[in-house]
């Protein structure tokens, strides 16, 4: 799967993009936090994860045929904000 990395998680991780074998969305989850450390997880760690449409949880199964994983940060001061920071293709 490409992850794709957009606003504060494309700063702490320190790249755009980058590709992961792992077939769970926590299996990448934990991929990724080992690969970009904890700067990387504290952002991680603000957001829920949509997978083709609907929440999901970190036993959801990833495929070729996914439509995009998003991790929508909530809540930013007295509303919430919905920020898609990261994208998996």
């Amino acid at each position: 799967a490409t992850l794709r990395l957009f606003a504060s998680a494309r700063e702490a991780a320190g790249v755009g993009s980058d590709t992961f074998a792992e077939k769970s969305v926590g299996g990448l989850l934990d991929a990724a936090v080992e690969r970009y450390g904890s700067t990387f997880a504290e952002v991680l760690a603000t957001c829920r994860v949509w997978l083709n449409g609907e929440e999901v949880g970190r036993d959801a199964a990833l495929s070729d045929s996914d439509e995009g994983l998003s991790f929508l940060r909530f809540p930013v001061g007295s509303e919430y904000a919905y920020r898609n920071f990261f994208e998996i293709t």
